[in-house]
């Protein structure tokens, strides 16, 4: 039997539910032998509470654009892209309304750049940023397709 949110995603193909295209990334560091990820602690949200910088994909731009934009804006660090993760499909509700939501995420290897110094006007979105230890990633992540990334990004850098 599908899962609720499965059969959500379905039934939002049929009755022309408002969809949302967003891209992020996985932005992955090697520090002293240990490959770390670039996670964000959403505005609003309490400590623990971790995320993969992502966002809206703008008018006229790639996905591959977006996912380094948004990493880029939210952690302060820059990214090279890798290749395509996958996508996370889900449903929720904004005033009343269903939106279907599609976010693409791509693998990206840390450049330049600090770790949490982002540009004040991003304060609304980031309440701070920092890398977390990616094999421990898919337990530390709030969202369960983000963990999922996770956990593919860890999986493609095994030797």
């Amino acid at each position: 039997m599908a899962s609720r949110t499965a059969r959500q995603v379905a039934l939002c193909y049929k009755v022309g539910v408002p969809r949302e295209i967003s891209a992020g990334g996985v932005l992955v560091r090697v520090v002293r032998g240990r490959p770390m990820l670039a996670a964000i602690r959403p505005q609003g949200r309490p400590a623990g509470v971790w995320a993969l910088p992502k966002g809206l994909v703008d008018a006229g731009e790639a996905p591959t654009e977006t996912a380094l934009r948004e990493v880029l804006e939210e952690t302060g660090v820059a990214g090279r892209l890798v290749e395509k993760l996958g996508d996370v499909k889900y449903v929720y509700t904004r005033g009343g309304e269903r939106i279907f939501k599609i976010v693409s995420f791509y693998l990206l290897r840390a450049g330049r750049g600090r770790i949490g110094e982002i540009d004040e006007s991003m304060r609304i979105e980031v309440a701070e940023a920092r890398w977390l230890p990616l094999e421990e990633a898919p337990r530390l992540l709030a969202y369960r397709g983000e963990r999922e990334m996770a956990a593919l990004a860890w999986e493609k850098l095994q030797p």
